[in-house]
């Protein structure tokens, strides 16, 4: 299972993007930070909540030099049939990910092996492929798009200002802080 501080592993994974199935792999994005989506399943509750939130921000997320893929257990067919049938799902301009076989899932520790489903997790890589934020919900539970913003902006400051830390609530232009050198590994 992946680990914070670890290069996650590579996976080849069929996606379905700009009204095409494609081929892809979690290697193909090293040089930009990478969010991993993974939600329960198509045509549910708040799934579409999700992904239409991120939708309205991925824009946002482009220019910070990262891209969003949202995962599920479904085929690239069935998000194929949710984008082109679902109002809010139909913003998607980034890639809908399948993962059929639960492998993905289970190597980010969220798939449920009663149900076949994931869980809602939030996993953020840094552009060298290190695994920086994991988030994982029950699936009753929504996450907030401009809250997974907030956290990459706080992630590249970091990485751009070796030393420094963001306290809690950071937003970029805030003050940050500066631990002594000893207890930046205990932070």
């Amino acid at each position: 299972m992946v680990k914070i501080g670890h290069v996650i592993p590579d996976f080849e994974l069929e996606a379905y993007h700009n009204d095409e199935i494609r081929t892809l792999r979690l290697s193909d994005y090293r040089g930009k930070w990478l969010i991993l989506f993974f939600y329960p399943a198509d045509f549910t509750f708040v799934c579409p909540t999700e992904l239409e939130e991120m939708a309205d921000h991925y824009p946002e997320f482009q220019k910070l030099n990262a891209e969003v893929l949202s995962v599920s257990t479904d085929t690239v067919y069935v998000h194929k049939a949710w984008h082109d049938t679902s109002k809010a799902v139909s913003k998607v301009k980034f890639p809908m990910v399948a993962d059929p076989t639960g492998n993905l899932s289970r190597e980010f520790g969220v798939y449920i092996e009663n149900a076949g489903l994931a869980l809602r997790g939030t996993f953020l890589v840094d552009p060298d492929g290190i695994l920086k934020i994991v988030e994982i919900h029950d699936n009753s539970i929504g996450r907030s798009a401009k809250e997974l913003l907030r956290k990459l902006q706080a992630a590249i400051f970091v990485r751009e200002h070796g030393g420094e830390v963001c306290p809690a609530s950071w937003e970029p232009g805030k003050k940050t802080l500066k631990p002594a050198l000893d207890l930046v590994g205990r932070i």
